[in-house]
């Protein structure tokens, strides 16, 4: 059964950079496209970035858009989402999250089709 653990969260100054790690265990991740969600403090899941198994298709959410990549290592087992230029504002817990169906840019904000989700790491940005 797929896991998913999270990773690499810490606290950044402003326009710093930080890579975030999904990790899985108990199944092949190339089986699965990933998405990557962020909930800041008293608000819902934000859907930030989404990629498909064979990470040649992405998306991403305006407000992240040129400033955040996500990219994958199947032979690792291991989704990333990176950023060379954090702002206070991407401050929350960032999720990754698994879906088997086929990828459409739409998962980028269709939370409820994810069947396993990680534990979340959290990102605080501040100077």
């Amino acid at each position: 059964q797929l896991q998913l653990v999270a990773s690499g969260g810490a606290s950044v100054e402003p326009g710093g950079s930080l890579r975030l790690s999904c990790a899985a265990s108990g199944s092949n991740l190339d089986h699965y496209a990933i998405g990557w969600f962020r909930q800041a403090p008293g608000k819902e899941h934000e859907g930030i970035s989404c990629i498909s198994s064979s990470g040649a298709s992405t998306n991403h959410a305006v407000a992240v858009k040129g400033r955040f990549t996500v990219s994958r290592d199947n032979a690792k087992n291991t989704v990333y989402l990176q950023s060379n230029s954090w702002k206070p504002e991407d401050t929350g817990v960032y999720y990754c999250a698994a879906d088997t169906a086929p990828y459409n840019s739409a998962m980028l904000t269709q939370k409820e089709t994810y069947v396993r989700w990680g534990q979340g790491t959290q990102v605080t940005v501040s100077s």
